[in-house]
């Protein structure tokens, strides 16, 4: 805004009588503001505004109303990634305008996006031809492996004379996508609980809850609740040994939301989780969790092409073209398939192992710190071996300190730290327990700002006893 000159000079103030005079006119504001400079009034909250306004006023106002979400940095609840290079920045800006449906629109996002899956069968194992696609995130994934398997069970059942109005699933604790996969698609969720000694899905439980009408079995690959891995190939062993039993075929579907895009790096060698087992039909995974991609992509793959059923296959001429869809979504963006796949060639295998090594480096210091308070017990360290990078910890036997991980929670974001207090489920759904999730932003240095910040708050609940109940809250859904 330009600055004008005083029209006329006015008799000087005592304080300005003593200020040497200026050799030239003095600059003074203005009193009023041109409008358009200005917010007299609030954005509109619920109703539709007669007319707009100017862009940077209100791209202020907004970006200042954003402060008060947090410091997503600091979010340690989430398992999103918060931080994407400026490359990627720039890839987003470029596709901001594609829609990666219109395959014949945009030739070259399909086959990005054609390429990804490729290397996901490589990474995954897969036998032989790729099959699978992009989704807007591994919910939507997981349905589509979900819906899969029901029509390969509904035919399977069709053919044999057998009835199909009560199929099932089993499954340990699980994502909130798998209850509403049951609820949609009107399948009966067998999901067993966590207990003291039994956090994850055991082959045991399995096989106690299985029969013919069973269209799949899903271990995770990085339960939400504690970040540990469930025992893929035991449970592909004990539905071998069911099925020369009893002639049933229990397909498996792994939900590798997390783990998809870590276990291939950081555990290499471990038992198979993927399509090494002949029992695994389909995989889900997240782009944006540990894939490092930005929000709005996940990635569902299937063995081979017979196990995509080609009834669930949509044909759709769409400008000018033949568009087979399998996705939920229709019209989505492009940008982050595009930026998975410059993420996949930028970082490759050694990328990928660094950046997630480094992550699992990080989730054991801050759980060898949290385990030196005799008030913790650490249920996950952050093992690359047994789960992701992640460090997840409860009240210790018998200690009684004088406060709750849920005080603990609300003290730690007194400093700006988003760490969740929740509970387990089954036999766990009354105790409380407390994660860190460790991402690539999320370095030593913060993760030593944390430390030093829990063992205060540690500290302070210890000399200030809490004197209301807390234990009841809950403050955090798992997403």
């Amino acid at each position: 805004m330009p600055l004008h000159r005083s029209s006329a000079r006015s008799a000087p103030s005592p304080r300005s009588a003593s200020r040497p005079a200026s050799d030239g006119p003095r600059a003074t504001f203005p009193t009023t503001f041109p409008p358009e400079f200005l917010l007299n009034e609030e954005l509109p909250r619920d109703h539709f505004p007669p007319r707009g306004g100017q862009p940077h006023v209100l791209h202020q106002a907004i970006a200042e109303e954003l402060l008060l979400d947090g410091n997503a940095k600091q979010n340690l609840a989430t398992f999103c990634q918060t931080w994407e290079a400026p490359e990627v920045h720039q890839l987003m800006d470029l596709a901001i305008d594609k829609n990666l449906i219109d395959k014949d629109e945009y030739p070259q996002t399909a086959e990005l996006e054609s390429r990804c899956v490729r290397m996901l069968a490589d990474l995954w194992n897969a036998p032989g031809e790729a099959i699978g696609c992009s989704t807007v995130g591994s919910s939507e994934a997981a349905m589509l492996g979900g819906m899969a398997a029901k029509w390969r069970w509904r035919d399977r059942q069709r053919a044999a004379g057998k009835p199909t109005d009560r199929p099932n699933m089993v499954c340990g604790a699980v994502q909130i996508c798998w209850h509403k996969f049951a609820k949609y698609w009107d399948i009966e969720l067998r999901e067993v609980g966590m207990r003291e000694n039994r956090l994850c899905l055991d082959p045991a439980d399995v096989l106690e809850r299985v029969d013919e009408n069973t269209i799949f079995v899903v271990p995770t690959m990085g339960v939400t609740y504690h970040g540990l891995y469930e025992d893929v190939s035991g449970i592909a062993a004990a539905l071998d040994a069911y099925e020369a039993k009893t002639g049933v075929d229990i397909p498996i579907h792994v939900d590798a939301a997390s783990g998809g895009f870590l276990a291939p790096f950081t555990a290499p060698d471990a038992a198979a989780w993927d399509f090494r087992l002949p029992r695994v039909k389909s995989i889900n995974a997240s782009g944006h969790k540990f894939g490092l991609a930005p929000l709005g992509v996940g990635w569902v793959m299937w063995r081979e092409p017979q196990d995509l059923p080609d009834d669930l296959v949509f044909h759709v001429s769409y400008l000018g073209g033949d568009m087979p869809t399998f996705q939920i979504n229709f019209s989505r963006p492009a940008g982050q398939v595009i930026a998975q796949y410059y993420d996949f060639v930028r970082l490759g295998r050694e990328g990928y192992a660094a950046i997630h090594g480094q992550a699992h480096a990080v989730a054991q210091e801050c759980a060898a710190t949290i385990a030196e308070e005799d008030c913790f017990r650490v249920v996950h360290d952050g093992d690359p071996t047994k789960g992701i990078p992640a460090v997840v910890w409860t009240l210790a036997d018998g200690v009684t300190p004088g406060f709750t991980l849920y005080d603990l929670a609300d003290r730690l974001r007194m400093r700006g730290w988003q760490v969740p207090a929740y509970p387990f489920t089954g036999e766990l759904a009354e105790q409380a327990f407390q994660r860190i999730l460790v991402r690539r932003d999320f370095n030593r240095e913060m993760a030593d700002l944390l430390m030093r910040d829990l063992k205060a708050a540690v500290e302070h609940l210890r000399a200030h006893p809490s004197t209301t109940n807390t234990a009841a809250r809950r403050g955090y859904t798992h997403t």
